[in-house]
């Protein structure tokens, strides 16, 4: 059986950002892992508009390319890692509308989270997106990558990973490991009951 499939999604899209940087590290450490197979989206490149079908995501009845290619990539995903920071206490406009944007495709999925930001790291962020993904039966883990004062491990536009960032990760890679194969036999007895 192949490697599980992981959607790492960087979700900044403002000018000067340095989600790039930390989703660089973080999808490299996940490739070297060696658990999943690493799928990278960056929100600023994928540049959905926003919220722009006619039809609800219950229905799947996509009529934009953008969507159906967003589509094909969240489906195809076993587990997710996102990649937030925090803006006003809250995560950027750019991952909910990316979330909005799909309904099935996230579900009975395990989802993990790299924060980073100021003093709180981004926790505040990730408190408020968990119940987004909850409510389309994405399962939050706890364990995730917490990245305080973000800017002093940045050198060159590179991402420095702390020794708590890495043991972040490799909780999260555990937990998301033991989720994922839980999980995917949870959604094939779904699609095999529809």
């Amino acid at each position: 059986m192949s490697s599980p499939r992981i959607l790492v999604i960087s979700s900044s899209t403002r000018p000067g950002r340095i989600g790039p940087a930390v989703a660089t590290w973080l999808a490299a450490a996940i490739e070297a892992d060696g658990r999943f197979a690493v799928d990278l989206a960056d929100l600023a490149e994928l540049d959905l508009p926003l919220m722009d079908e006619p039809n609800h995501p219950r229905q799947r009845r996509y009529v934009h390319d953008h969507t159906k290619a967003w589509s094909a990539r969240v489906d195809a995903a076993d587990a997710f890692f996102v990649i937030t920071p925090e803006y006003n206490h809250s995560f950027p406009a750019s991952i909910k509308n990316a979330v909005d944007y799909l309904h099935h495709e996230w579900a009975n999925k395990p989802v993990a989270f790299a924060s980073y930001g100021g003093v709180s790291g981004g926790l505040r962020a990730v408190t408020a997106l968990k119940p987004v993904f909850t409510a389309l039966r994405a399962m939050p883990i706890p364990e995730g990558v917490v990245i305080p004062n973000v800017f002093a491990q940045l050198l060159g536009g590179m991402f420095t990973p702390s020794a708590p960032n890495l043991e972040g990760l490799g909780l999260a890679l555990d937990e998301l490991a033991r989720w994922t194969p839980a999980l995917r036999v949870l959604r094939t007895g779904v699609a095999q009951a529809a």
